[in-house]
C-alpha cells in the first residue's frame, strides 16, 4: 500500500525523471558492453553484494574489514582497473552524439558495404589471401588509425586486390571500415591474451579476437592457410563460415536488420537490456 500511495503522490516531474534515467540506462548499457568493462562491473556488483550480505547476516568482523577496505578502496580500485577505466572513458568519449540520441543511421548504405565486403572475402577465400577487416561501431577507433595509413575510400569488392595482395605494404595490417567507408589500412591490432583460444590460430586470428575484446568492433578474418572466413565479436570467434552465414552474421552484428524496430520499441528494448540480451553462442569458439 505504501508503494501505491507513493505512486499516487508523484508529480509529472517525477515521471519525467524516471523516463530520462531509463533512457540513459537503455543507451549506456550497450555502449559499455565490452569484456573489460563487464569484468569491472561484475567486480563492483560483487563488492556491493558482499557488503550487504555481511551486514544483513550480522557478520560484524567481516563487515568491518570490508568497510575498511572500501574506505580506501576507491584509490585501489582506480589503480587496479586503470586500463578498464581508460577504455570505458575512451569508449564514451568516442561515441557519436547522433548514435547516443538514437538518430537514424544510413541502413541502406551499410547493407551495400556488407555486400561488397562479403564478395571481397569470398574472392580472397578462394585464392587464400589473408585479410583482417575491422568494422567500427560506437567506438571511433582513432588510436588504431595512428598505427596504419589513414585513407578515405569507398568499400568495393576489389578491396582485396588493392590492399591484400602479397607484395602490398598494407597486406599484414588491418583495414578499418567506419561510417560506411574505408578509413584506414595497415593498422596494428592488439593481440588476445586468451589462453583458451585454439592453438592452431595464428597472429591474424589472435589480433582479430584481441580487437573485439578491447573494443566493440566486429572483425572479419580471412585465413591465409586454408581460406576460411571467421568473425570475432565481443571476444568470441566464429570460424569456418560459409558466404551466406558470413553475410547474415555481419548484418546481425551491425544491426542493419532490426535498427528500425529498436527505434519504435523503446520500452521493450529497455526491458531486454536490463534482463540481458540473449545471444546465439552456437558455433563460437571460446577455446
Amino acid at each position: 500500500m505504501n508503494i501505491i500511495q507513493q505512486i499516487l503522490k508523484m508529480q509529472w516531474s517525477d515521471y519525467l525523471d524516471i523516463l530520462v534515467v531509463a533512457y540513459l540506462i537503455y543507451k549506456l548499457l550497450p555502449l559499455l558492453r565490452t569484456p573489460h568493462i563487464m569484468r569491472l562491473a561484475r567486480t563492483v556488483i560483487a563488492l556491493v553484494l558482499i557488503a550487504w550480505i555481511t551486514s544483513a547476516a550480522k557478520l560484524y568482523t567481516i563487515n568491518w574489514l570490508l568497510n575498511q577496505f572500501l574506505a580506501v578502496g576507491l584509490l585501489a580500485f582506480v589503480v587496479l582497473f586503470q586500463p578498464e577505466l581508460r577504455r570505458m572513458l575512451d569508449h564514451l568519449g568516442n561515441v557519436k552524439i547522433s548514435k547516443f540520441f538514437g538518430m537514424p543511421r544510413q541502413v541502406q548504405e551499410m547493407d551495400a558495404v556488407i555486400t561488397q565486403t562479403v564478395r571481397a572475402c569470398e574472392a580472397m577465400s578462394r585464392k587464400k589471401v589473408g585479410a583482417l577487416i575491422v568494422f567500427a561501431r560506437d567506438q571511433r577507433l582513432e588510436e588504431y588509425f595512428k598505427t596504419g595509413t589513414a585513407i578515405d575510400a569507398q568499400v568495393a569488392a576489389q578491396l582485396g586486390r588493392h590492399n591484400y595482395f602479397k607484395n602490398s605494404p598494407l597486406h599484414d595490417g588491418a583495414m578499418i571500415i567506419r561510417d560506411g567507408r574505408i578509413a584506414a589500412a595497415g593498422c596494428v591490432l592488439p593481440l588476445s591474451n586468451n589462453e583458451n583460444l585454439a592453438p592452431e590460430l595464428g597472429t591474424r586470428h589472435r589480433a582479430g579476437v584481441g580487437m573485439s575484446e578491447a573494443t566493440d568492433a566486429v572483425v572479419v578474418i580471412v585465413s591465409e592457410e586454408n581460406g576460411s572466413n571467421s568473425v570475432a565479436a565481443g571476444g568470441m570467434l566464429k570460424r569456418f563460415l560459409k558466404v551466406e552465414t558470413l553475410d547474415k552474421l555481419l548484418r546481425q552484428e551491425l544491426h542493419t536488420v532490426d535498427s528500425q524496430e529498436e527505434s519504435v520499441n523503446f520500452p521493450a528494448q529497455v526491458l531486454k537490456k536490463l534482463t540481458g540480451k540473449a545471444k546465439e553462442d552456437d558455433g563460437y569458439d571460446k577455446k
